[in-house]
């Protein structure tokens, strides 16, 4: 049962190397950092500074586009130079960014603050991940990555909260603050994180052949891209429903807090329960399948229906769903990217997959999107479409596994 109490987050952590804890530490306040701000930097934008619509969506387009794009590079550096020197990098350029955001109040200015902040995620999130898998091993990835988890959300959700207080006195003292907190890291893990060597001695040429050429690890990363379209709808398609059912005023802002403040509480208190079960119960094929099924089945709450607070009440329970199915999904998801990768260029396998994603939730939003606009005489439509999305992808998965794509090329050493 998922009640199964479970060790407490601290003792597992323990359990764990030096370098994994300082990388779990470094992913909670790189959140708390970036959830801290993002959330209010368009605001500050067309307030503040009266940008134009355009621009602000210009702002905050860049930083998603330079980091999406600029994932596989990031990786392939990662592989090639070592992750320690990516992850401080990354930690370095994103100081500079969001210092240069307390003061920018040009568009010029605020566009390269932005491409620094985006490319600084690029540098550094491959290298982290592929730094948890080498050092956690084979037989740990799973939990590795669970906890991993754990601390993430938890950046995620502390961070608004943060920045709320913190804007509320100036928006720059939240930038000064996310950037104190990011040269922070970058000390810390320029002292403390240890220097994985590479072992691999494969040529550049080698790199790309074997991490384009990997058939079974595009098939996954595109049966994948189903869960990230699907969890994004947190922000996207959950908020707009809000907005329609209670409207945008305080009580509409209070509802939209809550499916934010739902998502990250089942991840904080059911992560860890919920892989220590899957794990003993279902094969990884299948917590795969499962997870990306129990996905799609959380959108039949609202296509079910329900007006005022009723349907906000399913809407809540929708993000529950996606949240728990994300705790089902995230652990085996990164440990079957290792598993596909055989040990072998991880960092670069770990930045086409973000960058595969990115894009998968790019497209996935303008889609449903239109759904939304198209479907306000029938309403559950929209949901309809995302639960069968969340059906594809799970049968997608189920096929891969039952044709033995899922399974690991062979016998190697992780190559940082």
């Amino acid at each position: 049962m998922l009640l199964l109490k479970a060790p407490r987050l601290v003792d597992r952590t323990r359990q764990f190397e030096p370098a994994v804890r300082l990388l779990y530490v470094n992913q909670f306040t790189i959140n708390l950092g970036f959830y801290m701000l993002m959330p209010y930097l368009a605001a500050h934008l067309s307030g503040e500074l009266a940008l134009a619509t355009w621009s602000v969506g210009l702002v905050l387009g860049v930083r998603n586009l330079s980091q999406q794009g600029m994932f596989l590079v990031g990786g392939a550096l990662a592989d090639r130079l070592g992750f320690k020197p990516m992850i401080v990098a990354g930690c370095a350029l994103r100081t500079a960014g969001f210092g240069a955001l307390a003061f920018a109040d040009t568009l010029p200015v605020l566009v390269g603050a932005s491409v620094a902040t985006g490319l600084a995620g690029a540098l550094f999130n491959p290298a982290v991940r592929a730094y948890v898998a080498a050092e956690a091993g084979e037989e740990r990835r799973i939990e590795a990555f669970a906890l991993f988890n754990v601390y993430y959300q938890a950046g995620i959700l502390l961070g608004p909260l943060v920045g709320l207080a913190l804007t509320g006195v100036d928006f720059r003292l939240t930038c000064a603050v996310s950037a104190a907190l990011f040269a922070v890291l970058s000390v810390v893990q320029t002292l403390r994180l240890p220097v994985r060597r590479r072992t691999g001695n494969d040529r550049e040429s080698g790199q790309w052949r074997t991490v384009l050429g990997n058939g079974s690890f595009w098939l996954f990363s595109l049966a994948m891209t189903a869960s990230y379209v699907l969890s994004f709808q947190v922000y996207l398609a959950l908020p707009l429903a809000v907005e329609r059912l209670v409207g945008g005023g305080t009580a509409g802002r209070a509802a939209t807090s809550a499916l934010f403040v739902v998502s990250g509480l089942v991840a904080l208190a059911g992560q860890l329960r919920i892989t220590d079960w899957c794990r003993r119960t279902w094969r990884r094929e299948q917590c795969l399948a499962g997870g990306l099924g129990l996905m799609g089945a959380a959108f039949l709450v609202p296509a079910a229906g329900g007006a005022g607070w009723t349907g906000v009440a399913g809407l809540l329970v929708c993000a529950a769903g996606l949240a728990a199915a994300t705790a089902v999904l995230y652990p085996f998801e990164m440990d079957t990217v290792v598993s596909l990768a055989g040990g072998r260029w991880v960092a670069t396998h770990y930045g086409l997959y973000n960058t595969v994603c990115g894009v998968g939730i790019t497209v996935g939003n303008l889609g449903a999107g239109v759904l939304l606009d198209a479907g306000r005489g029938v309403p559950a439509v929209p949901w309809l479409v995302l639960a069968c999305v969340g059906a594809a992808g799970a049968l997608g998965l189920r096929g891969l596994g039952r044709s033995g794509r899922l399974a690991s090329p062979g016998p190697r050493t992780v190559s940082p």
